[in-house]
């Protein structure tokens, strides 16, 4: 299904189709358009104070991808599909990093007060805070984003997989994120399931049932 393609189906109905993906078809890229399609839909996931503490690095490369691969116990998603898809969170928040956020808001929305006294109060807030907690917090936005992924991909009917089991330090290594201030948080692959060789794909879907994880207050 391209990006442009009309369908029918619920969001619901996407939910159910996609699954973690545990073998994917080696040699069989997803198309352009659809990973910009989901790269959009990761830019525009909504985050903290639309400050977007994370970067998403795509990689094609199918060396690095071995490399990352090596760093993630093997999981072979990460060589057979065609994409990988790195979130990295900011390391911390910096007095620059936020104005340059308050800056943006200023060019399209104008040079309110408002603005610079709602970014001035969050350095206030965030800035005296020791970088682990303010990594904690932007890695969480990077896991907003993660969601927002997912669906996208199961929308372009994109099979993907969502990885933390990896070692972050080594995968900062390889893209050299540690000197740009970022921190791999979490990965995802893009490729086709595998149908005859994917254990998984004809196990049914597991969830709990809504009267046990949803609780209603009236």
């Amino acid at each position: 299904m391209g990006s442009t393609t009309v369908t029918a189906k619920t969001l619901n109905d996407h939910l159910n189709w996609r699954y973690a993906t545990k073998k994917m078809e080696s040699g069989k890229a997803v198309p352009q358009d659809q990973v910009d399609a989901i790269v959009e839909a990761v830019r525009m996931a909504p985050t903290s104070s639309g400050t977007q503490p994370f970067e998403l690095i795509v990689v094609t490369n199918s060396d690095i991808r071995a490399k990352i691969a090596e760093a993630a116990s093997g999981q072979a998603q990460i060589t057979d599909g065609s994409h990988l898809l790195v979130f990295a969170a900011w390391d911390n928040y910096t007095e620059d990093r936020v104005d340059t956020v308050k800056q943006l808001n200023v060019a399209a929305r104008g040079d309110l007060p408002l603005i610079h006294g709602y970014y001035d109060n969050l350095k206030a807030n965030y800035l005296p805070r020791e970088a682990e907690v303010n990594y904690a917090h932007a890695a969480r936005q990077a896991y907003i984003a993660l969601g927002i992924a997912l669906i996208a991909a199961a929308e372009q009917e994109v099979d993907s997989t969502p990885m933390e089991g990896f070692d972050p330090d080594a995968v900062d290594d390889i893209l050299g994120l540690r000197e740009r201030g970022l921190r791999s948080v979490v990965l995802m692959p893009l490729g086709y399931r595998e149908e005859a060789s994917d254990w998984l794909l004809p196990m049914p879907k597991v969830r709990k049932s809504r009267d046990a994880i949803v609780t209603e207050i009236k």
